[in-house]
């Protein structure tokens, strides 16, 4: 049989799964790319190399010293950029594309599903789009840091969140910008969020003057941390500019 080029709506996709998945798992044999290959009717080991052949586009991954394939295409490059200035728009897409072609797999949580707002019309389909937004930056953010807390190291997937370094309602165009999260335990999230720590340029973790001063059951989860580096991602490292809005503009210093 000939060999058919992928289209535009097929490489959405597996850039779409790319993000959420580990460099490791990259394989033919992993279900989730069973699943795609299945739903886009092309073969798991197809699937898995057009995976690959997007991380040869991965700078991080090739900072690293790893490499995809080197049979990248004009496509697989043009979906890269799109999507790398348009995060929200590739997770609304991909969504789309999967309706189309009749993927029933839940894009967020059942759970979270019961318990969308009884809104109807627009309101609720805002709402459900909010939420699988944020399933896809969740999953992607936490896979770029094997989940696990970047200063921690638990590895606890119940207690980890995906922590915006530019909260979410200041900045649309990054609310679903994997560069802007960090994987981190519930405790070190709200510090974060409440601006009561922060990185330093050197991805250092620094405390503000109200943790410093903090009763001693406080102080011993913070103070064992401060001046420590947090462990970065394998993938989707926070960007600087961002971390530098969050010191000047969250951080409480």
């Amino acid at each position: 049989m000939a060999r058919q080029d992928w289209t535009s709506e097929q490489v959405k996709l597996a850039f779409h799964l790319y993000c959420q998945l580990p460099f490791g798992r990259l394989h033919q044999n992993n279900p989730e790319i069973i699943d795609l290959a299945n739903l886009i009717g092309r073969s798991p080991s197809a699937v898995a190399m057009k995976l690959v052949n997007l991380a040869s586009l991965d700078p991080v991954i090739i900072a690293s010293g790893r490499k995809g394939l080197s049979s990248a295409s004009k496509l697989d490059r043009a979906i890269w950029d799109e999507f790398h200035a348009d995060w929200e728009g590739l997770v609304l897409e991909a969504n789309r594309i999967r309706e189309v072609l009749g993927d029933t797999t839940p894009t967020i949580d059942p759970q979270l599903s019961d318990q969308l707002p009884d809104y109807t019309g627009q309101t609720r389909a805002q709402v459900v789009q909010q939420r699988i937004g944020q399933a896809f930056f969740r999953q992607t953010v936490l896979s770029s840091y094997h989940s696990r807390c970047c200063i921690t190291g638990l590895a606890e997937p119940s207690l980890l969140l995906a922590s915006h370094i530019i909260p979410w309602g200041e900045d649309k165009a990054n609310r679903l910008n994997p560069h802007n999260g960090l994987c981190l335990s519930a405790l070190y999230d709200r510090a974060f969020d409440q601006g009561l720590i922060t990185l330093d340029e050197d991805w250092r973790v620094v405390l503000s003057a109200t943790l410093k001063k903090a009763e001693p059951p406080l102080q011993k989860h913070f103070h064992s941390v401060e001046g420590q580096k947090i462990e970065m991602p394998e993938r989707f490292s926070p960007d600087p500019q961002l971390m530098q809005y969050h010191r000047e503009q969250v951080f409480v210093g």
